[in-house]
């Protein structure tokens, strides 16, 4: 039949679309197998006469195809065949290249299939790839290609063909256009086609010429991706896919380095050598085989390898970090490099033929060019000894970086079992003994340091036998720096306080092992101890470096019963002890010197606010005692204190002055003095308000806070004087937030903590004896000032306990409407926390004002703060629970308004309205409330 119908379309009876229409019926029957007849039949139609297509048929018929890709499975083979066909229309990848792409970005998760069309596919895909220029088909068909390799299609004769359509984009120099709406990078690009060019050793022979030829290239981009390329594609090659082109890419790497401009590009280059190393090191060797690894090695130490002994030191560095990253490649490696390069190195060094800065300079190449940390144990035990007195002969020069180097290789030999004898140990800690009391470097100190506790924890012994008596014994250390010599420098007492804090840090660093925290913490507490006797004069700075040694050593030695009990038993009775007598021996110095600094900082022209700051110290001394402790000159004391609070210019300092003034009158009998001291604070609001800050306010809200949390009759004066102020033009605002901090509770000096008196129930009693004078207030208050008092409203009724709100919100409901329309959001969120346990049980006074309250409520779903927006939608969202014919009425209108919220950028928000549209959804529906 179906020669029936091509005949038919090849000689013009009918077109392939109406051929399509008439076999309607089958292409569309609801039987899988008679689709699979129809699509079959279409196929091999087009298998025969693709070349008489119409650009608009082959549009039909890519858009058929993609759609029956969906289809039943029985349908996919057929439609493979039809897509076989269709591609091998000519310029259908210039009509319909996304298309095309996309057919066979899906055909690539039916892979089964497709592999079963041979290398036909192959050809096919790269008949369509060859000149694309869109970067989003490139980067499909790259991930097309990939997927070819890696799923392992057969390539057959077509290898060559598809890495040159692939390989032409190398290396990738693509420019997104400004504003490009795909957001596809140039980064994107790289990587996938990297992905395609090293996916099979295949194209070893084809890439790694090109690599070679690239690196010649001056662009810098070029450059450094050929090498991460090259990296790439040698961890799937074997030794022999490298064997040809050895010399070649030797010769690239090489010049990279050697005459490198960008440490992007040497960094690069030494990374990909490492590879290639390692590639070449999994080689297995056969009698009758080459060793490619020794021959590469060759090639590499022929090039270097003098470079570290002659004269000319231009080029030792470029060499050693080549040989370098070959040692690191592999222990193979290593033990080749090692074994041509260690003994002329070790030779030049014993020679000390070169003048001292070449030598230092060779010195540290051949420290670093092996470090031991890279190789194996095994590599270096031949030249242990040797290498040992190369790094205790750096140790001892002059030179920091040589120095620094030596501390590095002196911690790896030590890590690594077998290395070091005992002796070598012992050595190595006097050497950092000597170099923590005698150098003054701060980068080398800080090498040793590290150093020392690396090394501490492997040989507790030698440091517990040498290091620490050492520094205990030290002169430097628990001696005066003035002692040995009166007319010292201030350079020389500089040098002297930094090695007492070298050896405190060595001290904290050494001490991982419990045997070695034994021995190291009691010298820490003796200098604790000297410098609180006073038998050592420590400065603030090394006190507080040996307290913080301590902690360092609590935080990181290993968590023993030895060191358990030693911190159990000796180090915290010593602290708690020190603790103890530095405050019987300072609680007087404390308070006298407080109170004189705090009275005549006053009378001094051009006190520094730092002086001020003495009074934190009291604040924290006088109202942590408890009430049965007597301050002596208390009323002198708070006169200045009050002062303080409303003249003195720095925050803290004014801060601290008015909560100690506080703490102390809360503590304080009754008596004439709290009443006096308490009213003058008062006075100075109503005195400097038209001068001053509102901080003399904040002054009188903390005093009076202190006198309502006791009962004290003077709280009520206080009190009404901040009610006062909410009409104020200046001090309104702060009068309102004023009696947020009346109302909270403290987090210091007033609170129970501190021995404050603090009487129960007392915001419950402040607000029933003064909510009536709120509501008057506000109703005789201006227009203007009305917000104020909403604030101060909302204040006082946030902090309520819930069960008082809802007993007590019914009487001051209108005002809490009128809080809803305030425009400050902060008493916008603070009335509906307040509201939304009320709605829980409504009482009859709120169902009676619902209509004005669901229009507030819908006025706030549209607040531009997330935190109002979500407390109004819970609020509607318990008004559903209401009584059915009492919010009925509103039903279509809450619906209305909960709309726009379903599409708020906040999830949290979305979440709330979705929970509130769906109650109010149910509002007198069947089935529903």
């Amino acid at each position: 039949m179906s020669m029936v119908f091509f005949s038919g379309v090849r000689d013009g009876q009918f077109t392939i679309l109406q051929l399509v229409e008439a076999l309607g019926l089958s292409l569309t029957s609801s039987q899988p197998h008679t689709r699979a007849r129809g699509v079959q039949l279409l196929s091999e139609v087009l298998q025969d006469c693709y070349g008489n297509l119409t650009e608009r048929e082959v549009e039909v018929l890519i858009a058929f195809y993609e759609n029956r890709l969906k289809d039943h499975f029985v349908i996919t083979p057929h439609v493979l065949n039809g897509l076989r066909a269709l591609v091998k229309v000519p310029d259908v990848m210039l009509s319909f290249p996304d298309k095309v792409y996309g057919v066979a970005s899906w055909l690539g998760r039916v892979h089964a299939e497709l592999k079963g069309l041979g290398a036909d596919f192959v050809f096919g895909f790269v008949q369509s790839m060859d000149g694309e220029r869109d970067p989003r088909n490139l980067l499909l068909a790259f991930q097309i290609a990939n997927n070819i390799i890696r799923r392992s299609y057969d390539l057959g004769t077509f290898t060559e063909e598809l890495f040159e359509v692939t390989s032409c984009y190398f290396p990738i120099d693509f420019t997104p256009p400004p504003n490009d709406p795909h957001g596809i990078t140039k980064e994107e690009l790289i990587q996938a086609l990297r992905a395609v060019l090293t996916g099979t050793p295949k194209f070893a022979e084809f890439l790694l010429p090109l690599i070679i030829e690239k690196l010649d290239s001056d662009v810098q981009s070029a450059k450094l991706d050929s090498l991460q390329t090259l990296t790439a594609c040698v961890s799937q090659y074997e030794h022999k896919d490298l064997a040809e082109f050895l010399e070649g890419l030797w010769a690239s790497l090489r010049r990279e380095v050697f005459q490198t401009s960008s440490e992007k590009i040497e960094s690069a280059g030494l990374t990909a050598l490492t590879a290639l190393t390692s590639c070449l090191s999994r080689s297995v060797l056969n009698s009758d085989s080459e060793d490619s690894l020794r021959t590469f090695l060759d090639l590499v130490l022929n090039d270097c390898k003098h470079h570290l002994c002659e004269p000319d030191l231009k080029l030792v560095w470029p060499s050693a970090k080549l040989l370098q990253a070959a040692c690191s490649a592999s222990t193979r490696a290593s033990h080749i490099v090692t074994a041509a390069v260690m003994p002329s190195l070790i030779e030049q060094y014993s020679s000390r033929t070169q003048v001292p800065q070449k030598h230092q300079h060779r010195t540290s190449v051949s420290l670093s060019v092996f470090h031991p940390s890279m190789l194996e144990e095994s590599v270096f035990l031949a030249f242990s000894q040797p290498l040992c007195n190369m790094v205790f002969s750096a140790l001892t020069e002059s030179n920091s970086s040589l120095q620094i180097t030596a501390t590095s290789v002196l911690t790896s030999l030590a890590q690594q079992t077998g290395l070091l004898l005992d002796s070598d140990i012992e050595l190595a800690v006097d050497h950092l003994t000597r170099l923590l009391l005698t150098e003054e470097d701060d980068r080398v100190s800080l090498a040793v340091v590290e150093c020392a506790g690396a090394l501490a924890q492997l040989y507790p012994a030698a440091f517990i036998t040498k290091l620490i008596p050492s520094l205990f014994f030290s002169s430097l250390l628990f001696s005066e720096p003035m002692e040995q010599d009166n007319r010292r420098e201030p350079s020389e007492l500089h040098s002297h306080n930094a090695v007492r804090q070298r050896c405190l840090s060595a001290l904290a660093a050494v001490s991982k092992q419990p045997s070695v925290v034994l021995e190291s913490t009691p010298v820490l507490l003796e200098v604790l101890s000297s410098a609180h006797t006073g038998s050592a004069s420590f400065s603030v700075e090394e006190v507080v470096l040996a307290c913080r040694s301590l902690q360092r050593i609590a935080e990181q030695v290993q968590d023993t019963e030895k060191t358990g009990r030693c911190f159990h038993d000796i180090i915290i009775p010593r602290l708690l002890s020190l603790a103890l007598q530095a405050a019987l021996q300072g609680m007087h110095q404390i308070f006298s010197v407080s109170k004189r600094h705090v009275m005549f900082s006053h009378k001094q022209q051009g006190d520094s606010w730092s002086q001020s700051q003495m009074v934190c110290l009291l604040m924290g001394c006088m109202c942590s005692l408890p009430c049965s402790v007597e301050v002596p000159q208390v009323d002198q004391l708070l006169s200045q204190l009050e002062e303080m609070s409303c003249t003195c210019s720095h925050p803290l300092s004014y801060t601290a002055a008015a909560k100690c003034f506080a703490g102390l009158v809360n503590k304080r009998p009754l008596g004439q003095c709290v009443c006096s001291n308490s009213r003058e604070v008062s006075s100075e609001v109503f005195v400097r308000k038209q001068r001053a800050s509102s901080r003399q306010l904040k002054a009188m809200v903390v005093v009076a806070k202190a006198l309502l949390l006791r009962y004290h009759p003077l709280s009520t004066a206080l009190t009404d004087k901040l009610f006062s102020l909410l009409d104020d033009a200046e001090l309104g605002a702060t009068a309102a937030n004023g009696f947020s901090l009346l109302m909270s509770d403290s987090v210091d000096v007033l609170n129970r903590s501190y021995h404050a008196d603090v009487r129960i129930m007392y915001r419950q009693r402040f607000f029933s004896e003064n909510s009536a004078k709120l509501v008057q207030g506000f109703n005789a208050a201006p227009q203007e000032k009305k917000p104020n008092y909403l604030k101060a409203l909302s204040n006082i009724v946030n902090k309520l306990p819930k069960q008082v709100q809802v007993t007590e919100l019914p009487a001051l409901l209108s005002l809490l409407l009128e809080a809803l329309s305030c425009p400050d959001q902060g008493v916008q969120l603070s009335t509906l926390s307040c509201l939304e346990p009320v709605l829980i049980d409504p009482p009859l006074a709120l169902i009676q004002q619902l209509e004005a309250l669901v229009s507030r409520l819908i006025a706030l779903i549209c607040s531009p703060a997330m935190n109002v927006r979500i407390a109004s939608l819970r609020c509607i969202h318990a008004l559903s629970r209401f009584p059915v014919h009492e919010i009925l009425p509103f039903r279509a209108r809450v619906l209305q308004a909960l709309a726009p919220p379903l599409d708020d950028r906040k999830r949290l928000v979305r979440s709330e309205a979705v929970q509130a549209r769906g109650e109010w959804f149910l509002v007198g529906s069947p089935g529903g409330r």
